[in-house]
């Protein structure tokens, strides 16, 4: 991780991220080190704590790691306020949203954050899968909306998907994805379309390793075995399954669906009854794998 010492001629100097949760924490986490002022909200003083806290342990680690000094750790935790108010990010030049996957309630925290920030800041979304068209349609001025979809873990993923609205301007695409540079990240832009680039391909395979599990193809072993050493997959399909939470699975799968209306999106049944369940992988200690000790 490239931290920057100095932030004065930083473009985006002070920005707002909006969600403490496990990527907006991260992403919190990135802008500071790179020598940004961050304000990191939540309304739940709960989740924000836990931001917080997963944030300095992070850094703890890639200071054990070598791959930053103690005095950089202290100097990018020093950059972070956390906050449970909106208002907070009042005179941030950018403002990333990191909430549920919910478009009523991402439309209805960009309604603020334009109301707090001004109609010159550009807001964000990291949505995996929700359209930026959809979210811009609640502010007066949709050109600066776009979409900035990391990947988790934040720190340390390299791609940073730059999702262009049909009313995304040249400007805010170019600025952000200098900004995604400016992160040591590498960004790619795409178009407006269900689930980007990254979900639209990755998604269905998750799905579809769900299904050969509910039909007794293989156990789940068997179908990440086949995928790791088959496919050099780093991590099984199933396993990945966990990692980034069965519910945001479903999520994402019910958004393709609903998006292109075509069957082979159509959520496995084992994925819905273990959402329904309340395994939801990692995050719950419980998904196609058990993670309690």
């Amino acid at each position: 991780m490239t931290l920057i010492k100095d932030a004065r001629s930083l473009k985006f100097e002070t920005a707002g991220v909006v969600g403490a949760g496990t990527m907006g924490n991260g992403i919190a986490q990135v802008l500071a080190a790179s020598g940004r002022k961050v304000r990191l909200v939540d309304v739940s003083k709960g989740a924000l704590d836990r931001g917080m806290s997963a944030i300095q342990k992070s850094l703890a680690k890639l200071v054990e790691k070598g791959k930053v000094t103690a005095e950089e750790k202290d100097s990018t935790l020093e950059r972070l306020q956390p906050a449970t108010d909106l208002d907070a990010l009042a005179g941030c030049s950018i403002a990333v949203e990191a909430v549920i996957e919910s478009l009523p309630t991402k439309m209805a925290v960009f309604a603020k954050l334009q109301e707090v920030l001004g109609d010159d800041a550009v807001l964000a979304s990291n949505t995996s899968s929700i359209s930026i068209t959809e979210i811009a349609r609640t502010v007066r001025r949709p050109e600066r909306v776009i979409g900035m979809h990391f990947m988790n873990p934040v720190p340390l993923m390299e791609l940073v998907e730059i999702v262009r609205g049909v009313t995304t301007s040249e400007e805010t695409v170019a600025s952000v994805r200098d900004l995604a540079v400016a992160l040591g990240k590498t960004p790619v832009v795409v178009q407006d379309y269900p689930g980007f680039i990254s979900n639209r391909v990755l998604m269905p395979m998750i799905n579809e390793a769900i299904y050969c599990l509910m039909e007794g193809v293989a156990d789940k072993e068997a179908i990440d075995t086949v995928m790791k050493l088959g496919m050099a997959h780093p991590m099984g399909p199933l396993k990945l399954a966990d990692l980034i939470g069965l519910d945001v699975c479903l999520s994402i799968m019910e958004v393709l669906h609903q998006g292109f209306g075509d069957p082979k999106y159509r959520p496995c049944p084992l994925l819905r009854n273990m959402v329904a369940a309340g395994k939801l992988g990692r995050k719950t200690g419980e998904g196609f794998y058990s993670y309690t000790s």
